[in-house]
């Protein structure tokens, strides 16, 4: 049977671990209450004589006589041992009222100094679930108002384009006759004046819409005004302060305007020539409101389990300590419990119920099972058909590879200078393929280690739920993956060896690579395919770093670009091997020796810090934090290092060597610095963890200081290329794969302490929600 302590653990929200009630704690405190209790050691001292000592022959009698008088007057009232008192203390603002709990001892219990403490805690962990709940339910109220008035705005606006669309059909072939028959009169001019109509018309009918939803205009009798009597639309709205007060969390009022999305609306109603309100902007709008009912809802049901987890675990250790002390207390305090904010508010299932009901009629058709479908996704669970392919192509994959390394050892492969052609051209196609298998093996590792340390992985990448990535489905990505690589490899030798022509051996490779990029963009809804599209839409939102809004999940896969160069470059060679059709005359030189390929090599080795620069400036644009430029100067400076570690292998000069030195140690420095404080958040002196953070997800921490001593050890890798440890080609290309291969092991351990930094980050603002951006957003009151 499972203790309720890991129970509770495994069932609580990560985020809002330290809100939950300390059950640790408080059995701690019961144990001391149990060891008080227990009988000291008898003394050396006669013992006094008793009048009722020695046994009687009635006295099982006597103890069934008094059982049967407990069961039999136990509904007749008992004193209390304990009375817990409520005290109502106002907030420093005024505006709110917080309930303070202190227990009271009727009964003296012989071990009452321990029991004091114990119940003096357990109201402090009533008093803090209850505050807590109450700030999130005000939250969560406060978001629930601001939608419903945006679902209320949004509606009459479908409604004016309706209606717009209806007259538009009716009256365009009478306004054009109208307009020909007029234009000898006034050379155009009635068909100008028709039009700035039409336009003032349009501009009432939203003004008329937004103040039916409360919606008033500042400043509105200063302004110049419509010909309907309205205030132009270049004004600034803002919602009423009982909507805007209502905002969990928000210390301003808020002053709503139009964000980008409907910046022509209110702006600028002619940009564009065409209809200020159309189609396409409300349809987005429509999925940005129904985004956040979804999160609201996803909230709402966080603060339901927190609230039934809180009442299971006062249970539980009140019935602890009803059998340590012998007494009935657990009636009296569970009673006060049950009264308690976070057990009697009915608002949270109240707003539950009508969340459901909005989302069923204005984004679902009336479907309930529909809208419970995009409320309550249905998670798949972890099928053990994945765990036995992962398994059957692991074996798969060890016994390939054994039959590989025994035919390239019998042909020679990596020991004859007759087959530097083989390492030149189809060794690199397959790297590429190793490379990624590697890093896919990686990832599932961190998945599964993210899984076990109840890291919320899947909100810190805003993942969807029922189609986020499990750690067997990397897996099992990840040895598919290298099973067809090295059978493809097997076959290939096998082929060569047979006398096949060299001109079609070759071309193996090259299937290959085509087959699992035609995989990547498959259409159809096989093997993966939300993560493939995902995959791909971070790659664009990378490569176009600065014209997109920088999430978690672009920076971090950013990232991992900048480990993975040397494939980057292996891709460069493969692709000008097979469009100059080297594997027909195997002149592998055709390429290295071309002036475009070897300027591409800097090209390709700039672009993964450059995109991560630009998105350090995005990012430090959008949120003004000054951190992200600093960031960028050290991307920079990776960028400057890795350039001049490719110039230093074409000219070998003293000159390029000391600028080397130079470029890589700054390099370095301002890498390892960023890695340990920023992205790990350790190396605090003043943490109680020496060195390390206060909170730690890990209990060793002999982790953390291995994980630091490990990244110093593969940051520093970079020697290799002065020092040059390499005796024939051949060589020299195993010992590249390898140290590309340790950057790739580096990156997958960095991973897991960057993601639980973030992690931390989010428990510490008890963050398990995701604000989601609306159509009518904040702005401060002078913008």
């Amino acid at each position: 049977m499972v203790k309720f302590s890991k129970e509770l653990e495994a069932q609580l929200i990560p985020e809002w671990k330290e809100a939950f009630v300390n059950y640790c704690l408080l059995k701690k405190q019961i144990k001391k209450i149990k060891i008080s209790r227990k009988p000291k050691p008898a003394s050396h001292y006669p013992i006094a004589h008793h009048s009722d000592f020695g046994r009687s022959l009635l006295d099982p009698i006597r103890k069934l006589a008094r059982t049967f008088s407990d069961k039999l007057f136990s509904n007749s009232e008992k004193p209390e041992i304990l009375q817990v008192r409520r005290r109502r203390n106002s907030s420093e603002t005024g505006d709110d009222v917080e309930e303070i709990y202190q227990t009271e001892l009727v009964q003296l219990f012989s071990e009452e100094d321990e029991v004091k403490v114990f119940f003096a805690r357990l109201d402090e962990e009533l008093n803090k679930v209850n505050q807590f709940h109450k700030a999130k339910e005000t939250e969560f109220l406060g978001r629930g108002e601001i939608l419903k008035k945006q679902l209320e705005i949004l509606a009459e606006l479908k409604q004016i384009l309706s209606d717009r669309k209806k007259r538009n059909l009716s009256g365009s072939h009478r306004s054009f006759s109208s307009s020909a028959r007029n234009s000898d009169f006034s050379a155009g001019s009635p068909g100008e004046l028709s039009e700035t109509q039409s336009e003032a018309s349009r501009t009432d009918e939203i003004i008329d819409a937004l103040e039916r939803n409360g919606v008033s205009f500042i400043n509105s009798a200063t302004r110049s005004k419509t010909k309907g009597g309205k205030p132009k639309m270049s004004l600034r709205v803002d919602i009423p302060d009982a909507v805007a007060g209502a905002e969990g969390g928000g210390a301003r009022s808020i002053a709503t305007a139009t964000s980008v999305l409907w910046e022509e609306l209110v702006n600028n109603p002619r940009s564009g020539g065409g209809d200020f309100i159309n189609r396409k902007k409300i349809q987005c709008a429509e999925k940005m409101i129904r985004s956040a009912f979804v999160e609201l809802y996803r909230g709402l049901g966080l603060l339901k389990t927190y609230s039934s987890l809180n009442m299971i675990a006062f249970t539980k250790i009140m019935k602890k300590f009803d059998k340590v002390s012998g007494q009935q207390a657990s009636s009296t305090y569970l009673k006060v419990v049950k009264r308690s904010q976070f057990i009697s508010s009915d608002k949270v299932v109240r707003l539950m119920d009508e969340v459901e009901s909005v989302f069923t009629k204005h984004f679902a058709n009336n479907d309930r099972k529909k809208a419970m479908k995009f409320l309550k996704p249905h998670q798949t669970k972890d099928s053990h058909m994945v765990t036995f392919f992962v398994g059957l192509f692991t074996g798969c994959f060890i016994s390939l590879f054994s039959i590989y390394i025994i035919l390239a050892h019998l042909s020679g492969i990596f020991t004859s200078g007759a087959q530097v052609s083989y390492m030149e051209t189809v060794y690199p196609v397959f790297s590429v393929f190793a490379l990624l298998s590697l890093h896919m093996f990686m990832y599932g590792c961190n998945l599964f280690m993210w899984k076990n340390t109840r890291i919320n992985y899947t909100f810190i990448f805003e993942f969807a739920p029922n189609t986020a990535l499990r750690y067997r489905d990397a897996f099992l990505m990840g040895t598919t993956f290298m099973t067809s690589v090295v059978a493809a490899m097997v076959i290939h030798l096998i082929l060569r060896a047979a006398g096949f022509s060299a001109s079609q051996v070759d071309t193996i490779p090259g299937i290959l690579l085509l087959f699992f990029i035609c995989v990547l963009i498959c259409p159809f809804d096989t093997f993966y395919r939300p993560t493939r599209f995902c995959f791909i839409r971070i790659l664009r939102n990378i490569v176009c770093s600065p014209f997109y809004k920088v999430l978690m999940v672009d920076f971090f896969m950013a990232d991992q670009l900048t480990s993975q160069i040397p494939l980057l470059r292996h891709l460069e060679s493969t692709g000008c091997y097979f469009m100059a059709q080297s594997f027909k005359t195997h002149e592998y030189n055709t390429c290295k020796n071309g002036r475009i390929y070897r300027e591409l090599a800097y090209l390709i080795s700039f672009s993964p810090y450059f995109w991560r620069a630009m998105q350090c400036i995005r990012r430090w644009w959008d949120e003004s934090n000054s951190d992200h430029l600093i960031n960028m100067g050290k991307y920079v400076s990776a960028m400057v290092a890795a350039g001049v570690r490719i110039t230093y292998a074409r000219e070998s000069t003293t000159l390029w060597l000391t600028m080397v030195l130079v470029s890589s140690v700054v390099a370095t420095i301002y890498q390892l610095y960023w890695d340990f404080v920023k992205d790990w958040g350790l190396l605090n002196p003043k943490s109680k963890n020496p060195w390390l953070r206060d909170n730690l997800v890990l209990r060793n921490k002999n982790f953390y200081y291995l994980s630091i001593a490990l990244n110093l050890v593969l940051r520093v890798a970079w020697i290799e290329t002065i020092m040059r440890f390499r005796v024939s080609p051949v060589q020299s290309h195993l010992l590249d794969f390898l140290l590309a291969s340790l950057e790739v092991i580096r990156r997958g351990h960095w991973n897991f302490y960057r993601v639980e930094n973030e992690h931390l980050n989010n428990v510490g603002q008890f963050r398990a929600v995701k604000t989601v951006p609306l159509p009518f957003r904040d702005m401060d009151s002078d913008g």
